[in-house]
């Protein structure tokens, strides 16, 4: 048995680019890192690596981990910048007994130390972005509602199970913010023993519930992904709006080690993708009714419409 399921229609590439290496009887660890690099390498999904859009000081910071379910080993990298796949960084960092996550300049100087590539990752198209938010707002600078993180969890036949990361998080953070991205058990969790989660949404919101390990939790007490993963949303949901009068974004996805997954979400419009060894790459939508979450096959009407908006010409 073998699976992998990630947020977000972005990653339908990637995991299509895993699903051969799955198929093959490849490693879990290898395949996420396939899977993400993918999406971290286009340059027209504005929330991941290259092209990713800058924080208020038009600088691209960006946050980005992996979890060994086998080893429950983890390496994480925050607010890098100048990298070009920090997912790969982070894995790496993963095999280090301490020093497991580094951020800013520090995670830059053990790139370079271990001979990751170098790239400047503003790209001109997030330039235009960024002059067209800074005319809009012209008294106060405020960061962009949109925060795509792209989040999997991988299982591979011998077992293994992986989760990871990567994004650049807020449009016009401020500099140095770090969300639930690269934080375990906010933004990911992976037990090979049980199954592994993954978050999207405001990650200082994901980041109060702790929701990757709740979700893994919950399975680990007999919980179906799919029930695990709408339990964690809806209470969170319901504690953020009790104590602080509203949520915001809150989307998980997760699969346990028998390859059955679950998703999410309290907003509309969440998109995710999946493949299995019963079920070909395949992108989703769903939508939360009276809490329980309902996934839909996107059309191909949808998926055009997708990528022609995020590869329009910009205009300043």
């Amino acid at each position: 048995m073998w699976g992998i399921i990630a947020t977000w229609r972005m990653a339908v590439e990637g995991i299509t680019k895993a699903k051969e290496e799955l198929e093959s009887g490849g490693d879990a660890g290898n395949a996420i890192e396939t899977a993400i690099r993918e999406v971290e390498d286009f340059p027209y999904y504005k929330s991941v690596g290259y092209g990713g859009l800058p924080n208020e000081e038009m600088e691209v910071e960006l946050d980005a981990a992996f979890m060994d379910g086998n080893t429950l080993s983890i390496g994480a990298v925050a607010a890098i910048k100048d990298f070009a796949n920090p997912v790969s960084i982070a894995k790496r960092l993963a095999k280090e007994k301490v020093n497991n996550v580094l951020v800013a300049e520090g995670a830059e100087k053990f790139a370079h130390k271990e001979g990751f590539e170098r790239k400047n990752m503003l790209t001109d198209r997030a330039k235009i972005h960024y002059r067209k938010r800074v005319k809009e707002l012209s008294q106060e600078i405020k960061p962009y509602s949109g925060h795509d993180t792209v989040g999997m969890v991988c299982l591979d036949q011998s077992g293994k199970m992986t989760a990871a990361t990567s994004t650049s998080g807020l449009f016009m953070k401020k500099k140095g913010r770090v969300g639930d991205s690269p934080i375990a058990g906010s933004g990911f969790y992976a037990d090979s023993e049980v199954g592994g989660a993954s978050a999207t949404g405001l990650g200082e919101d994901l980041m109060k519930g702790c929701i990757s390990y709740e979700i893994v939790r919950l399975m680990k007490e007999g919980m179906h992904p799919q029930l695990a993963c709408e339990t964690a949303v809806n209470h969170l949901h319901a504690e953020l709006t009790k104590r602080r009068g509203e949520a915001g974004d809150l989307s998980v996805i997760a699969m346990n080690n028998q390859g059955e997954w679950g998703v999410a979400t309290n907003i509309e419009g969440f998109s995710f993708a999946v493949a299995t060894q019963k079920e070909a790459p395949t992108v989703y939508l769903t939508k939360n009714v009276d809490g329980h979450c309902i996934h839909e096959v996107a059309s191909q009407e949808w998926l055009d419409n997708y990528m022609r908006t995020r590869m329009a010409p910009l205009e300043e």
